[in-house]
């Protein structure tokens, strides 16, 4: 089944950050349309932004690539840089190991949708430029510390 019906793919809505940084994901959703095709090597979702909302706290990964390009609206791309304008068709790379922390932020009043692009890295650290907390993932488990490794 190559084409991936859309209407079908369940809406992701929840975070999974911890409870006081949850919240902070209000107005972000995704289709992970990598899954509904069976995607095992990397990962493919369209992040849906609501007006006001953020992708995610801005962070950076170890061992994962990501690829993102606008397909509606418009968002800021706000990383080590400042911030970037980006609209339909402009795309963003964040190669695996660096330090540039980033997100996008939809100050449009509109929806905006991007699709992310990124490897699936058996084990995978994401560091949070803002904040004191880092995420480890092995083996589809992951757990959340300050970014010495002691308990959040």
């Amino acid at each position: 089944m190559p084409k991936i019906d859309l209407e079908k793919v369940a809406l992701k809505t929840e975070s999974i950050y911890p409870e006081q940084y949850a919240r902070e994901m209000i107005g972000r959703s995704s289709l992970r349309v990598g899954d509904a095709g069976s995607l095992t090597q990397f990962g493919a979702n369209i992040v849906i932004l609501e007006a006001d909302a953020k992708s995610s706290l801005r962070h950076w990964h170890l061992n994962e690539d990501e690829f993102v390009m606008v397909s509606q609206g418009e968002v800021i791309l706000v990383d080590d840089f400042g911030e970037t304008p980006m609209t339909v068709g402009d795309c963003a790379t964040f190669p695996a190991g660096d330090e540039n922390g980033h997100h996008f932020v939809n100050k449009s009043g509109a929806q905006a949708r991007f699709l992310v692009i990124g490897t699936r890295a058996s084990t995978e650290t994401a560091t949070y430029s803002d904040i004191d907390m880092k995420i480890d993932i092995a083996n589809g488990a992951f757990e959340f510390t300050r970014k010495n490794g002691s308990p959040l």
